[in-house]
């Protein structure tokens, strides 16, 4: 089943994506590959992860402390996030 997530980090592209990472392994999931896009113009940007669970989605922002939610939904939602996501940002590959 897929997953969708929002964060918010008080921390760069960078730190996030590794953060976000690191939380997902301590929910049981195993991330088999990942990539991640961003804005730089914007404080914002988007991780997909494949893992054993399926596949992951999250959206993080800036905000004063790490915080993240996740969800299960349906394939069809979870490729419309993405989708509008990436197509919102004109998203840059890191």
């Amino acid at each position: 089943m897929p997953y969708i997530g929002f964060a918010r980090s008080p921390h760069g592209p960078i730190k996030t994506y590794e953060l976000i990472l690191e939380w997902l392994r301590e929910k049981g999931f195993n991330v088999g590959f990942s990539k991640h896009h961003w804005a730089g113009d914007l404080p914002f940007g988007l991780i997909v992860a494949e893992t054993q669970k399926g596949p992951v989605a999250v959206r993080w922002s800036l905000g004063r402390e790490f915080t993240i939610r996740l969800e299960e939904v349906e394939g069809e939602t979870f490729e419309e996030f993405v989708e509008d996501t990436v197509e919102y940002t004109n998203a840059d590959s890191g």
